[in-house]
């Protein structure tokens, strides 16, 4: 059963075109996979391809995010959505890490849509909300260093913030050892271009992460 996932009213006035297409799944984490890394990088290519550095702020989706965290007081250049920090790391030559398949899933639909995305291993989270950070508020990113979340957008439960667009925490991510997720795609221009996306999060949560009990919900 999907957890609650809700975004707070303060959010809202803020960013009234703020939605959330969320994908709740079991599934079995792998370490790799051989077939779902040709697919990432055939993308790759493509986008090397078809991209230019200069031309990433004008992408839509990635514009509307920039504006988002314009309207939170947070610099966009510096604090940077996934989506955006993704195509910025292809497009200047440097790959993507190799992390499982859940997270290698995460990031192809990212690089597919435009849009920022989060995967979360609900086994220790109770209902969570997408809130405003909190003045001073930070926490340990993964892989990284503490991270000042105040005025970003944060995914949070009774316990504190665990989640952002831009980078997550160590909380709630996804292990081998995850049976039970939640894959969140992050719109900041409204909810009607999200079902193609929480369907394609899905199709390859089921084909590459064996994904059964898979549910889907639009929040906004």
């Amino acid at each position: 059963m999907m957890i609650l996932v809700s975004i707070s009213a303060d959010l809202k006035r803020v960013l009234p075109d703020l939605a959330l297409g969320c994908v709740s799944a079991h599934v079995k984490v792998e370490g790799h996979s051989e077939s779902l890394w040709h697919d990432i990088d055939r993308h790759l290519g493509h986008l090397k391809a078809t991209h230019q550095p200069d031309q990433i702020n004008s992408i839509p989706t990635i514009a509307a995010m920039r504006r988002a965290y314009k309207n939170l007081g947070k610099d966009p250049s510096r604090y940077r959505g996934s989506a955006e920090a993704l195509l910025r790391r292809v497009l200047s030559g440097k790959g993507l890490y190799q992390i499982n398949t859940v997270v290698d899933i995460n990031n192809l639909v990212s690089l597919e849509s435009f849009l920022p995305m989060g995967s979360y291993d609900t086994a220790n989270l109770e209902p969570i909300e997408l809130r405003i950070g909190n003045v001073g508020e930070i926490y340990k990113g993964i892989g990284k260093d503490e991270i000042n979340i105040e005025n970003l957008p944060v995914f949070a439960d009774a316990r504190g913030a665990f989640g952002s667009p831009t980078s997550d925490s160590e909380r709630a991510m996804i292990r081998l050892q995850t049976e039970q997720l939640l894959m969140v795609v992050f719109s900041f221009a409204g909810a009607d271009g999200l079902p193609p996306w929480i369907s394609r999060a899905s199709e390859l949560l089921r084909k590459y992460a064996g994904a059964d009990r898979v549910e889907e919900a639009i929040v906004t």
